[in-house]
């Protein structure tokens, strides 16, 4: 039997919103509360709410489950891992280095569009939108600095850039839970994605070109050391050989400690400061996570996940309708899991379910699922990507909110698509559905 759910397990995470941008709207100041304020309130809001059945303690046990959630633990491993190698890179000179050769082959005027396509071009090949801004904001901020350019604004095409790349990497983990749960091949799912939100891409380029013309970059020539750049070349080369995020950055860490110490930027005692104060850096969006990642599994456990399913999937009379309803179910649920892969999965199977109803194109929903999720993780101001980038440049999620010109346009673009675009669904295409599902 069906379970209906209840509105009522979504009100932890309605208050958590509410608190975290009421507060700052009405004080106008971002920076007068922090993140984990509105996220204790709404932890123990969640764990308070008792079920028909449920004790304080199987709340408690729930909400350390959810904490405690693979996924969860892994994403704060790989941010224990980010802060430290973004700290030992500044200390030892690469930060600095690869600024300055940035600035002395870039034009002016691209600054702000190249860090688009270099943070796309990583996300790609790491497959991950976390270790891509992790590398590539400490570089940003460098640059704001030597130039005037807006701080939110290139930490902004960080952002986007990374969620570009994440998006259409084979590697990714929402490529992967989009394409299993459709039963799609993921160069299908490529191919569709890619026409879908190349024109976005290219917008924004040429947003972020505009916005750059009246950059000044000529303040002297600037002074490199090409052994200092190797650690950010050290983990491209390693996300083109698609090699795990967790063995890049620390291999990344282990390389730029090995180069400071022979150029003698680094000893021991400076390594060590820099790995902990790197770590500790980090320790708000850790905390932040694990609150999350509680609170969702009590919304998940009483029935908030369900109550958005069930009032998405009673809505849908076609197959343009199907369409936009599971891009709206997948929208919702990354709204209120702060996590795509998580959203991708749990919606996948009714997805799936919609799909076959239809007679929908599985490569079509593998993509709606990706471009839905992607757009609003990307743009949700208590996201991991968004946190993670506040946390290393200390400026607000909304500040850089402003300037996320490539989420906005990725979810413009997959709505157009849904609209525009008919969906056929071929003899050849449900025999290659058929095919991928039995490799």
């Amino acid at each position: 039997m069906k379970k209906k759910g209840s509105v009522l397990a979504l009100l932890p995470l309605l208050i958590f919103v509410v608190i975290y941008i009421g507060v700052s709207l009405i004080l106008k100041d971002f920076y007068a509360m922090s993140v984990l304020v509105p996220g204790v309130i709404a932890a123990l809001i969640a764990i308070f709410m008792k079920g028909k059945k449920e004790s304080l303690n199987k709340n408690l046990e729930t909400f350390c489950k959810g904490a405690g959630n693979s996924n969860i633990i892994l994403m704060c491993f790989i941010f224990i891992l980010a802060g430290a190698f973004a700290e030992v890179a500044k200390t030892m000179g690469a930060v600095e280095s690869t600024v300055n050769l940035g600035l002395s082959i870039l034009p002016s005027n691209i600054l702000i569009a190249g860090m688009f396509i270099i943070a796309s071009f990583i996300a790609i090949s790491l497959g991950t939108s976390m270790g891509t801004i992790a590398a590539i904001v400490p570089i940003a901020m460098g640059i704001a600095e030597k130039t005037g350019i807006s701080l939110p604004l290139i930490v902004g095409a960080v952002v986007g850039g990374a969620m570009f790349g994440d998006n259409l990497s084979m590697i990714s983990d929402t490529t992967i839970a989009a394409t299993k749960t459709q039963g799609c091949k993921m160069r299908d799912k490529f191919k569709t994605n890619f026409k879908v939100i190349l024109p976005a891409a290219i917008i924004t380029i040429v947003i972020y070109t505009i916005l750059g013309n009246g950059v000044i970059s000529n303040l002297g020539n600037y002074e490199y050391s090409l052994i200092k750049v190797i650690p950010y070349v050290g983990i491209l080369i390693a996300a083109l050989l698609g090699i795990n995020v967790i063995l890049v950055l620390s291999g990344g860490i282990f390389l730029a400690s090995s180069i400071g110490f022979f150029t003698g930027t680094l000893n021991l005692k400076l390594l060590f400061n820099s790995i902990s104060t790197g770590i500790i850096g980090m320790s708000e969006i850790i905390i932040i996570s694990l609150l999350i990642g509680g609170i969702v599994e009590l919304t998940k456990e009483n029935g908030g996940i369900d109550f958005i399913l069930n009032l998405i999937t009673s809505k849908i009379k076609s197959k343009r309708g199907a369409e936009i309803g599971i891009g709206i179910l997948v929208s919702l649920v990354d709204i209120c899991t702060a996590n795509n892969t998580i959203a991708i999965v749990t919606v996948g199977p009714i997805a799936k379910d919609i799909s076959d109803k239809y007679e929908l194109d599985s490569k079509r929903i593998a993509g709606i699922l990706d471009m839905f999720s992607c757009s609003f993780q990307g743009i949700i101001p208590y996201g991991a990507q968004l946190l993670s980038a506040a946390s290393l440049t200390a400026l607000a999620p909304f500040e850089i909110m402003k300037f996320l010109f490539y989420p906005y346009l990725m979810g413009i673009s997959a709505l157009i698509f849904i609209t525009l675009f008919s969906n056929k669904k071929s003899v050849i295409n449900k025999y290659n559905e058929k095919k991928a599902i039995l490799e």
